[in-house]
Parts: structure tokens; sequence; C-alpha cells
């Protein structure tokens, strides 16, 4: 069993076998580094470790090191994971940021599927209403991480990411999603999982940039699912055909469309608005039977 103590010396070479590992992985690819996932800086760190995230292993620099000796000293007393001790360059050679901060770490991403965001069939009826995102090829990372980050904001159940739609575990997403990441279900999906959610009562809604239902007027208290499109070409005509109704943000100024996440950010917290507002408005189970 490998000790989770640090080597005496740091590894110095860019082609150690735990260097290629994490270079690997922070590049994106899984099958070299073993099907693990990186997560570069303290912040992520502490957000995968609060999650219940368990690391498989820790790189830190020799700088990293010593600029955080206390840090360190913390984790290597934890026992979170076998910690490599790598040369500055060795670790520049890695990292995914031009700046890195010296500290990585490689975990195993949690995955979901669409049974994890499936409604049960009797939810419409409860005071647990779903509410879903649906991304349809959204294609840049930072979107992606942004929305995830958002959902997790605003109280959503889930997010359905349509064939197309960047890896929520790709660097740039997880820095976006400043660790919701780990918290918040990212479902690959397909389609006909849109059909699948409509069969269990949950309403379909495609945004669109004009021309559409105005949000506030939709009953987003109801179990719903809120479509984002892609970045250039919007919603498909496939997943429009699958949508309940469409749904437009209004803008007064003149602009032609707002940017895919911060749309969804909005129709999130009109989501989250309308609901607070609803459970603020809800009488307080037994205050009817109160002797006045």
């Amino acid at each position: 069993m490998e000790s989770h103590a640090h080597p005496a010396e740091p590894i110095t070479s860019r082609q150690n076998a735990h260097v290629r590992q994490l270079r690997a992985a922070i590049s994106g690819n899984r099958r070299l580094s073993q099907g693990l996932v990186a997560i570069e800086g303290g912040h992520l760190i502490a957000e995968a470790l609060r999650s219940g995230i368990v690391l498989d292993s820790i790189f830190l620099s020799v700088t990293a090191s010593q600029k955080h000796a206390d840090e360190f000293a913390h984790l290597k007393r934890s026992g979170a994971a076998p910690i490599h001790l790598l040369s500055d360059d060795a670790f520049r050679s890695a990292a995914g940021t031009e700046s890195p901060q010296g500290i990585a770490a490689l975990i195993a991403p949690p995955h979901f599927a669409i049974d994890d965001i499936l409604p049960a069939e009797s939810s419409a009826a409860t005071s647990t209403s779903p509410l879903l995102l649906a991304l349809d090829a959204l294609q840049d990372p930072g979107n992606l991480g942004t929305l995830v980050r958002s959902a997790e904001a605003f109280g959503a159940t889930g997010i359905l990411a349509l064939p197309g739609t960047a890896s929520p575990w790709n660097q740039k997403s997880l820095r976006a999603s400043a660790g919701s990441a780990f918290r918040v279900k990212v479902v690959p999906g397909q389609l006909d999982h849109l059909t699948a959610l409509a069969s269990r009562g949950v309403k379909i809604y495609a945004a669109v940039p004009s021309g559409g239902l105005p949000v506030t007027s939709v009953d987003l208290t109801l179990p719903s699912l809120l479509i984002i499109g892609n970045e250039g070409a919007g919603i498909s005509p496939a997943a429009m055909a699958r949508s309940f109704a469409h749904i437009t943000l209004s803008t007064p100024g003149p602009v032609e469309s707002l940017n895919a996440a911060i749309a969804g950010s909005l129709l999130l917290y009109e989501a989250a608005r309308q609901r607070a507002a609803k459970s603020a408005a809800t009488p307080a189970a037994g205050a009817a039977d109160v002797a006045l």
C-alpha cells in the first residue's frame, strides 16, 4: 500500500507516471487518466472535501508546499489521500492554468442517471416540485459551469445535459461552477428523456429570445423543466418539438438575445422567486385550527 506521506525528494521528471496521469486528467483524456478527473486549486479541493468527494491523490508543487506550510501539514495529517510532491517545473508541465496555484487532486467523478432526477409519479401532488434544467448542445464550458452554479443557488433538482453539451468536468466548467459541480446532479441525457419527464407531469418550457410567453406569466411552482439552447443555434427543432410552451425573458434594451448562462440563471431565479412567494403565502400546517 502506498504511503500517504510525500517522498523526501520531489518528483522532477515530466514523464513520471503520476505527472503523466495528472496531465492526462487536466487535459480531459479520461482513458490515460484511468477515468479520473483533475481539480486544481485549494478552493476546489476544499469544496470537493466539503461535498464528500473522495480524493484519489493530491499533487503539490515545492513552492506551494512551502508557501502554504500549515495547509500542507494539515493535508498530511488528515490522510485524505496520497500526496505527491512535484518540482515547480514538473507541476507546471501538467497544470491547466497559466499561473497554477501549485495544488491539484484527482477524483473519481460522481455519475448520475436519468432515474436520479426523474420525479416520482405523484410528485405533482406533493410539496416537492421538481425544477430541472436541460442544456441542448450548450458547448461553452464556462456557460455550463455558470449554470451548474446557478442551479444550486436557485434550488434546481438537477440538470439534463443533452447531446453536444460540454462536460461538467472540463477544467473551465469546474472553475466556473465554483464547487457546485460536486453537488448538482448533471445527467447525460437524450431527447427521449424529455418525453419521459413530461409523462411524469413535468412541464417542458423552451427558452426563446422572443415570441414566447413572458416567463413571469408562467407558473414555475409546478414541476418544470427549462430548456436552454446552443449559444449560436438556439434550441434544436427536435427539442423544441418536445416542449409544452415557449417562454421569453423581457429585455427592454435593444439586444437580440442574452448569453445562455445569463438567460438560464435569470429563468432559474424567476422560478425560485415564484416558489418562495408561494411558500410564504401558504399557511403553516394547523394554522387554520388555531382558536381566535
